[in-house]
């Protein structure tokens, strides 16, 4: 197995066909084809099965492309980073969650360029099931988000850095601020983070205090747009307070001080397992995890 046919490899799956990596390589047809189709017998495993539509990978194509793809970034990073040196140079990519990408990436990226001035930062905000597997398969160097439930991943490392406390939100003013139950709010308008993707979901709250479902007039997938519609209307949410004391919604929003309690999550972060990272994404983790001990202290 040599390297140049696990590059034609990536080349044909990442292009879609035998066509057009072989643009993307700057080589014939039949010469792709050959490369692919010799990996195959090194391997003894069918990889690739051509369609009209392109080519679709076969279950051991697919468990060979996450592993071999996740290695050839790796080998490239090495590369960057012999060649940088000391300079200062290279780059980082890391993801981070809604909740992290206010209270931590602003305290993180100042220091960071001091250090490394000409490194090249790339920043990805989502959720733990989108951010984890682009951990996993080396496309992020780490992330910042909440540990997807279920199935313990051994190719992952997860670090604890914080807990949120959940509350419900309202703009301030708001008529129902002196609400101290969630009964008093089941006729409200709420606004709720789309099921499965947030780690409360106004229903779930409910059902858990022995109430009726409250009305939900919008449902969003957007952490911002939640708190845009929160500040501009009378319909609430349930937010970290971390937001409503330290980042952008402090000015605007207030949490309601209702009887029950409701849940608290922790934000990880998250790191392929036994993987080191370069100088930049090392100094990188280095500066979140100074700002995460600051949010860890009680304010």
């Amino acid at each position: 197995m040599r390297l140049r046919q696990i590059e034609d490899f990536l080349a044909v799956v990442e292009s879609g066909g035998i066509r057009a990596a072989a643009r993307k390589r700057g080589v014939s047809q039949p010469a792709i084809t050959k490369s692919v189709r010799r990996l195959e017998t090194d391997l003894g495993a069918h990889l690739v099965q051509r369609t009209p539509r392109g080519i679709l990978l076969t279950s051991s194509g697919r468990a060979f492309f996450a592993r071999v793809r996740a290695a050839h970034l790796e080998l490239r990073r090495a590369e960057a980073e012999a060649a940088t040196g000391a300079t200062g140079a290279g780059s980082v990519a890391f993801g981070v969650g809604p909740a992290a990408a206010v209270l931590v990436v602003p305290a993180t990226l100042a220091e960071f360029r001091r250090q490394f001035p000409d490194a090249r930062v790339r920043i990805l905000e989502g959720l733990g099931p989108q951010l984890g597997p682009l951990v996993r398969d080396g496309t992020l160097d780490f992330a910042v988000c909440v540990r997807q439930q279920g199935k313990a991943d051994s190719t992952l490392a997860f670090k604890p850095l914080f807990t949120h406390q959940l509350v419900v939100a309202a703009r301030k003013g708001h008529p129902l601020r002196n609400a101290r139950s969630l009964r008093d709010l089941v006729d409200a308008e709420w606004v709720s983070m789309f099921a499965g993707s947030y780690p409360m979901t106004v229903s779930n709250a409910f059902v858990a205090a022995g109430l009726p479902m409250p009305r939900s007039a919008v449902q969003v997938e957007s952490y911002r747009l939640l708190i845009a519609l929160l500040e501009q209307s009378d319909m609430l949410g349930i937010l970290t307070s971390r937001l409503l004391v330290r980042g952008f919604a402090a000015d605007s929003l207030e949490a309601i001080p209702i009887a029950e309690k409701l849940p608290s999550y922790t934000t990880h972060l998250v790191t392929r397992a036994e993987i080191p990272l370069s100088r930049p994404a090392t100094f990188m983790v280095k500066m979140v995890l100074q700002a995460a001990r600051r949010l860890a202290k009680p304010s």
